[in-house]
């Protein structure tokens, strides 16, 4: 009997969940806009006709990224500044 292939990623009982990509979606707070997408382009067949749910779902994949480096370079500041100081508000 042949054993199972290293690369085959399927799982018996894969969920949406499971996918790491659907994971990541779901934290930048986009989940609903992507599934919009998905489904237009299921629908349709022809992503031309899907531009303004794509569209939306850039603009908030956007906002995320801007908000994440904000944040990301609030925490590099935090952690320069010498011990027993505040950053100003």
């Amino acid at each position: 009997m042949a054993s199972p292939s290293p690369h085959d990623r399927r799982r018996k009982d894969e969920d949406e969940e499971d996918d790491p990509v659907e994971q990541m979606i779901s934290r930048t707070g986009c989940a609903e806009l992507h599934h919009a997408v998905q489904e237009c382009m299921a629908e349709h067949q022809d992503w031309r006709l899907c531009q303004s749910h794509v569209k939306t779902f850039k603009g908030c994949m956007m906002n995320f990224q801007i908000a994440r480096k904000q944040l990301m370079q609030q925490q590099q500041q935090q952690q320069q500044q010498p011990a027993g100081k505040s950053a100003p508000s």
